[in-house]
C-alpha cells in the first residue's frame, strides 16, 4: 500500500516542461517587477534619447546621407551595448544569487531538476532582455520614419535577427560566470570586462599583430549586426597603412560566420554554466 501511494504521487508531480514553464512565469515576473528592470529600461530610454537630441540638433552627415547609413549608426553602434547591460542586468547574478543569498536550499530541496532551474531562469532573463531590445528597436525605428518616411530597409530586420542572436549568446555567458561564482558582485563585473573591454581588446590585438583574422571572439561574430547595414557588406580582410612597418588590418566575418561564432558561444557556455551549476554544492 506504501508503494503504491508513493507511486500516485509521484504521478502527481508535473511535468519536466510544466516546471521550466512554471519558473520562467514566476522568475520572469520577479524581473518585470524588479528595481533592475525600469533602471535598465531607463538606461535604455536615455541612451536612444540622447542619441535622437544629438542627431537632431547636429544633423551629422554620416547619419543623414541615408537610411542605411542612419540604421548603421543610430542602432548599429549602440546596441550591443545595450545587449551587454541586459544580460549584465538579468543573467549576471541569475545564479550566482542562488549560492550568495542561500535561495537555492528552497529550490534543489523540491522534486525539481537544476536543469530545470538553469533552463527556465536563462528563459526569463532572455525575455527580459528582448523586451528592453524592443524599446531600443522602437526609438530606432521611430527615428528612422522621422528622417526618411515609412518604409524601413529589409536589411535593418535581418540586423534585428542578429542582434537576438547576439543576446542569447551573451546571456549563455552571463549565466556562465554566474554559475563558476557564488559571488554576484564578481560574477557582475567578470561579464562585464570580457564583453566590454578585453574581446575587443583580442580582436584588435590579434588582427594587427598576428594579423590573423580573430574568428574566435565573441564580439568579432557580432560585427555583422552592424555590417548587414552597410552596401555594400565590407570585404573580408583589409589593410591600411598607419606608419612604417605597422599598418591597421580589418577583418569582417560573413553573415555565416558571424552566426555560427555566437550560436557556438551559446552552446558551450550554456552546457558549461549548466554543467557547473549541477555539480556544485549548497555549503
Amino acid at each position: 500500500m506504501k508503494a503504491q501511494h508513493t507511486s500516485k504521487s509521484a504521478a502527481k508531480l508535473p511535468s519536466d516542461a510544466a516546471q521550466v514553464l512554471t519558473i520562467i512565469k514566476y522568475f520572469f515576473l520577479d524581473y518585470f517587477r524588479s528595481r533592475r528592470f525600469f533602471v535598465l529600461l531607463l538606461i535604455t530610454i536615455a541612451v536612444g534619447l540622447l542619441i535622437t537630441g544629438v542627431v537632431g540638433y547636429y544633423r551629422p552627415q554620416s547619419f543623414l546621407s541615408s537610411d542605411l547609413a542612419f540604421l548603421s549608426n543610430f542602432w548599429g553602434e549602440w546596441v550591443s551595448f545595450v545587449i551587454v547591460l541586459s544580460a549584465v542586468f538579468f543573467g549576471g547574478d541569475a545564479i550566482s544569487s542562488e549560492f550568495q543569498n542561500k535561495t537555492g536550499y528552497f529550490l534543489v530541496g523540491n522534486p525539481i531538476r537544476r536543469s530545470t532551474i538553469y533552463i527556465g531562469k536563462y528563459i526569463a532573463a532572455l525575455l527580459g532582455s528582448i523586451i528592453i531590445l524592443l524599446v531600443f528597436t522602437a526609438i530606432t525605428v521611430g527615428n528612422s520614419t522621422y528622417y526618411f518616411g515609412f518604409g524601413v530597409p529589409y536589411e535593418f530586420f535581418e540586423s534585428f535577427l542578429f542582434s537576438i542572436v547576439y543576446i542569447i549568446s551573451v546571456m549563455g555567458l552571463a549565466f556562465l560566470f554566474s554559475s563558476l561564482f557564488k559571488s554576484n558582485s564578481v560574477a557582475i563585473i567578470v561579464t562585464v570586462i570580457l564583453m566590454l573591454f578585453v574581446f575587443s581588446l583580442i580582436e584588435t590585438l590579434v588582427a594587427n599583430l598576428v594579423v590573423t583574422e580573430p574568428w574566435f571572439v565573441l564580439t568579432y561574430g557580432s560585427e555583422i549586426i552592424r555590417n548587414i547595414l552597410i552596401s555594400p557588406y565590407p570585404p573580408a580582410h583589409t589593410s591600411s597603412a598607419h606608419g612604417v612597418p605597422f599598418s591597421i588590418a580589418t577583418y569582417n566575418a560573413s553573415v555565416p560566420e558571424g552566426l555560427i561564432i555566437m550560436l557556438a558561444y551559446f552552446v558551450v557556455s550554456f552546457i558549461a554554466g549548466l554543467t557547473i551549476f549541477e555539480r556544485k554544492e549548497f555549503t
